[in-house]
């Protein structure tokens, strides 16, 4: 989102006999089918909502990119951008990030280089919002290299500049997320994406109430919580998520262009959503 309040997925609130009483039988569940993403929390859904009409913003806009977003990806003759691919995409960040218990770093867009060099020291793997990858070219060449090797995946609307199109040059997944206000930013990446030797594998999300076939709503707002968001659909417990260089006090220096206040009164927004999760920053 990060533009506006996006599943190979089920509206949250829609399965039968879901409640919060059920969560545990959920998540046991869950485990045999580690290729869809779903919200671990009704309100994740919800409160994209009530951002949308703190903002003024029309669904029928998100619908819309949503909709072109899986039309576009799929017109291609890319096979790790093939439905059942992108789905299996979901499962080989599952093997990695939860069936060997680890620590997952999400590097927000005020992460500094400092940051990513503890991460490095600690048995962590790393998932980036966005532009965040940006942080390793502060980082020694060696060092770098390591960081690029943990990174799992980015969680992007496709407008991180310089640190999101290097990813894409490497390879790495991007789950790619379309709001009513980005299909020119995501537009740009696929063809960028497209046209290099190994295009990046994808997941595609969306921010709706609705269900779309082929992408998914685990829930979230900016890309640094979406990215929370995902990590706990794939099944990583909050206490071994740690949040690195997200603030709701300054615009960080891996945000992109962007309009500061207004990109100040969504890091609020951004809160709320990490105190749904349970994940401290």
């Amino acid at each position: 989102m990060e533009g506006r309040a996006s599943g190979i997925g089920m509206k949250a609130d829609s399965r039968e006999g879901y409640s919060t009483l059920t969560v545990s039988f959920y998540w046991s569940r869950r485990m045999y089918k580690p290729t869809e993403l779903h919200p671990v929390d009704p309100r994740l859904i919800t409160i994209q909502s009530d951002i949308r009409e703190h903002f003024g913003w029309d669904s029928n806009e998100d619908i819309a990119s949503a909709q072109e977003l899986l039309q576009r990806v799929e017109s291609y003759e890319i096979r790790s951008w093939e439905r059942p691919q992108r789905a299996a995409n979901v499962a080989t960040a599952f093997r990695r990030l939860v069936l060997r218990e680890t620590e997952v770093a999400i590097l927000g867009a005020a992460v500094e280089p400092e940051e990513v060099e503890v991460a490095l020291q600690r048995p962590s793997l790393l998932v980036a919002a966005d532009g965040a990858t940006g942080v390793f070219s502060m980082l020694p060449a060696s060092m770098a290299e390591r960081a690029w090797s943990r990174l799992i995946c980015v969680v992007s609307d496709a407008d991180g500049g310089e640190g999101i199109y290097e990813a894409v040059e490497r390879s790495k997944p991007i789950f790619l997320h379309a709001h009513g206000d980005n299909v020119g930013d995501w537009e740009k990446l696929l063809e960028h994406a497209s046209d290099i030797a190994t295009p990046p594998p994808l997941v595609l999300t969306h921010q709706t109430k609705s269900t779309i076939e082929g992408m998914s709503n685990p829930g979230g707002f900016t890309d640094g919580d979406r990215a929370a968001c995902i990590v706990r659909s794939i099944g990583v417990p909050a206490e071994s998520i740690s949040m690195l260089g997200t603030r709701t006090d300054v615009v960080g220096h891996w945000s992109g262009i962007t309009d500061e206040n207004a990109k100040l009164e969504k890091l609020k927004w951004m809160s709320k959503i990490l105190d749904i999760l349970k994940i401290r920053f």
